[in-house]
């Protein structure tokens, strides 16, 4: 395949360089292509290496108070992110909690609890 680009073209993986930011990888890869040889060695990727699809989300509005809206954000900020996503976590775990309560899902057993063992007849006499 013939190329008539005035960009550069990388031969070996190894001239890749690693990206800080999307940015900086768009500026590279405007500026860079692969060499037919290099995209013939490629092989497809295995269904597990990507994750998932998101589910698509619809935007809805909701009004909160001032007061409450600047608690939220201070809060997201404290841990890191943003106050959209920390009051979309809020919401689907009181969901869930009230769906538990209605009975609609069964509890998850919380992976840094240890499970409780039962007490068989057996370990009963020998402890006894």
């Amino acid at each position: 395949m013939a190329r008539r680009t005035n960009k550069a073209v990388v031969k070996r993986f190894e001239e890749i360089p690693p990206f800080h930011s999307e940015e900086e990888e768009a500026q590279f890869w405007a500026e860079h292509e692969l060499s037919d040889d290099l995209l013939s060695e490629m092989q497809p990727l295995g269904e597990d290496v990507l994750p998932a699809p998101r589910t698509a989300a619809r935007p809805v509005s909701v009004r909160f108070e001032t007061q409450v809206l600047h608690r939220l954000r201070a809060l997201a900020k404290r841990r890191g992110m943003r106050y959209q996503t920390l009051l979309k976590q809020f919401v689907l775990e009181r969901l869930y909690e009230e769906e538990q309560r209605e009975g609609l899902v069964r509890p998850h057993r919380r992976a840094d609890r240890p499970k409780r063992r039962r007490r068989t007849a057996r370990s009963k006499a020998s402890s006894g």
